[in-house]
């Protein structure tokens, strides 16, 4: 630990707007940095919530590494995937669950931040997530491993630092200001 208030598994801390969660894992501190923006974002009664992140190492395994994950409201999810075929950025549609909802359940908390450790990483970190969103349409995009392409260019993808999922952004705002 780097110091003595560092946080450290089973400590229960509170989320803006008061959701409280017990970290069972330091290493998915993403997620709570992100339900305390998405808990913010919504109380000004946004259209659409879109969040995005290198949130999990699941991402990658599900989906590789030049695939990324959506989940969200199936109209969002739908919108963002439209757009990034029109960004030329691939994003599957992954689903939300409600068997896993199980898997973060506390005994101490509203929530933990880590569900089943033998699978389902990035759907957990999306329907952990979704509690703190409500009703508000969103979507959660995943770009854990197409953010940093490690081997050679290709297509419209550098090497290194990818950029990835801002084309799909700008499509999907444009879109919206189309209607």
């Amino acid at each position: 630990m780097p110091s003595g208030t560092a946080q450290r598994p089973s400590d229960v801390i509170r989320i803006y707007g008061g959701k409280t969660v017990e970290v069972l894992n330091t290493d998915a501190e993403g997620r709570l940095v992100m339900a305390d923006g998405l808990a913010r974002a919504v109380e000004d009664n946004p259209d659409v919530v879109l969040d995005i992140a290198t949130l999990t190492g699941a991402q990658g395994v599900a989906l590789g590494t030049r695939t990324a994950g959506v989940m969200g409201s199936d109209d969002i999810r739908t919108e963002v995937v439209d757009a990034a075929g029109a960004a030329d950025e691939p994003f599957w549609p992954m689903p939300l669950p409600d068997h896993l909802r199980e898997g973060i359940k506390s005994k101490v908390a509203d929530l933990q931040n880590m569900g089943d450790p033998n699978g389902g990483g990035m759907l957990t970190a999306g329907v952990f997530l979704q509690e703190f969103v409500g009703d508000t349409p969103w979507a959660h995009l995943d770009i854990a491993r197409p953010a940093f392409n490690e081997g050679s260019p290709w297509g419209s993808t550098p090497a290194g630092a990818t950029g990835f999922g801002v084309r799909t952004l700008f499509r999907f705002l444009e879109q919206r200001a189309g209607r």
